[in-house]
């Protein structure tokens, strides 16, 4: 990080009521109250506020340096794509500006309604069938053209760019070091062919059932689009699935079924699942390191940097290295 990007991270870490209520107000141009309630998030900064009328909006502050404005911006302008369609998600309301992203000594804020709903880690028939509607419609509008500065979810790009991270960082321990660079070249060499040839469009990017709540009387909500990504659509469907995608054919089936509602489903890109799952490895190993560096731990590997650690994730990779060498089983009508 640059010198203005510490400034930033500092004064991100000591976030608090008496800091971050006055830039809320000024920009939405409206009073609240006291309440002023911490949120769970891995990354950013999210709090609960209330406007004195009692409207409950939920204001996020981005962590510095780790999006550009344009990234954000690509973000919201993809939620506004889909808000003005009715697609349910949670957009960012306009301040007063009539722009959607603020600044709090550079750090970027957005404020969004308050939306709540639950999650689900089981779906019924009808729910898989919505849930590929909500996917097919969203994909129609992410079809449309292009973010300005989003990654894009290729081997060779940006699992390549997690790699070099972490090799160039102290993450690794040094005799594990040549192992992980070899089986992660390893996979990017093994998968990047794969990946040619196939419909690149904006994407959810981290679908999984934390991000689909379901508001009774209304539908499910697509929610949390800070990873929204340049990919595959299949990447949008596997990690809902409840298991490898031979044990989960029906789900997969009627969630195709609804999603063809609104937009045809290339099957021959199931073949990216078990690639996909790989760069998810990656991909996890890369935030929690992001999350070391910034901030001297990770919360949710405790255990980041052991040489316990690393040797358990090298093993994984090479196993699934193995699964996909071994090649998608026949399933159903996919393959």
């Amino acid at each position: 990080m640059n010198t203005n990007e510490n400034q930033s991270l500092g004064v991100f870490q000591e976030l608090n009521p008496n800091t971050l209520i006055t830039p809320v107000e000024k920009a939405m141009g409206v009073g609240l109250t006291n309440l002023c309630r911490p949120l769970n998030s891995y990354i950013n900064r999210v709090y609960e506020v209330e406007g004195k009328d009692g409207t409950g909006m939920i204001v996020k502050f981005y962590r510095p340096g780790r999006w550009s404005t344009a990234a954000l911006q690509d973000e919201h302008d993809f939620l506004l794509e889909l808000n003005d369609e009715e697609i349910p998600v949670v957009a960012p309301l306009q301040h007063i500006t009539r722009k959607t992203l603020g600044l709090l000594d550079r750090i970027h804020f957005a404020v969004f309604p308050k939306k709540g709903g639950r999650s689900y880690d089981e779906y019924t028939d009808d729910q898989w069938f919505e849930l590929g509607r909500l996917l097919g419609r969203t994909h129609l509008v992410g079809a449309r053209h292009l973010p300005k500065d989003r990654i894009t979810m290729a081997p060779d790009r940006s699992t390549r760019q997690q790699v070099d991270y972490l090799l160039a960082g102290s993450f690794i321990p040094v005799d594990l070091a040549g192992q992980f660079q070899a089986i992660a070249d390893a996979l990017i060499a093994e998968i990047t062919p794969l990946f040619q040839q196939n419909e690149m469009i904006r994407i959810h990017g981290d679908c999984h059932f934390s991000n689909v709540i379901y508001r009774p009387g209304e539908s499910f909500f697509l929610i949390d689009l800070d990873d929204m990504a340049v990919g595959p659509p299949v990447q949008d469907l596997w990690m809902l699935l409840p298991g490898y995608l031979e044990d989960s054919v029906a789900e997969a089936e009627m969630f195709i079924e609804g999603y063809e509602t609104f937009r045809d489903f290339d099957r021959r890109t199931l073949r990216l699942i078990e690639p996909l799952r790989a760069m998810r490895y990656i991909h996890y190993i890369a935030w929690c390191a992001h999350q070391v560096a910034e901030d001297g731990l990770s919360r949710v590997a405790p255990d980041f940097g052991s040489h316990a650690y690393w040797q358990k994730e090298i093993n994984d990779l090479a196993e699934q290295l193995e699964r996909i060498r071994s090649g998608p089983q026949q399933v159903g009508n996919f393959f």
